[in-house]
């Protein structure tokens, strides 16, 4: 098998691994020092390295809103593959504890070494509706931590 075809092969993998959740697998599809390049105005923003670090991380954001296996679909195509480079256009679903929906496109540069992801800097293709969807989110959800706060109250 190419270099190329493998390569396309491992981030398919990946993101299969991600929308089933099966931590497992994107671990071992990783090298350990994996670098991820986020857009800095979003909650888990910036860039990091390693799996395990404690800052906040995309799954700490995307996991809640994400109960179904629809909202965890990316629907990831490949759109170039080198020896080192393979370029995957997705879609980043989810849904609030208030039923608002997000659903926006995100061109994800992924750099492999040693058949394993080394490197993925995300472009979302509207960050500024990413940004105002996940404000929404979040509010909606500490309105609900809230309401359960209260509850036991008002028996």
């Amino acid at each position: 098998m190419s270099t190329k075809k493998a390569n396309r092969q491992t981030i398919l993998e990946i993101f299969r691994a991600v929308e089933h959740r099966d931590e497992q697998s994107v671990f071992e599809l990783c090298q350990p020092d994996v670098e991820f390049c986020w857009p800095p105005s979003l909650p888990y923003g910036g860039q990091t390295r390693g799996l395990t670090h404690g800052e906040r991380r995309w799954r700490d954001t995307w996991i809640p809103l994400q109960p179904t296996e629809a909202q965890r679909r990316m629907d990831p195509r490949v759109v170039a593959a080198g020896d080192d480079e393979v370029v995957v256009l997705w879609m980043q679903r989810g849904v609030s504890p208030a039923g608002d929906r997000f659903e926006g496109e995100v061109l994800g540069l992924y750099r492999l070494k040693d058949s394993k992801l080394a490197r993925a800097q995300m472009f979302y293709f509207d960050t500024a509706a990413l940004v105002g969807f996940l404000a929404k989110a979040n509010s909606a959800a500490r309105q609900t931590d809230l309401a359960a706060l209260q509850l036991p109250l008002m028996e």
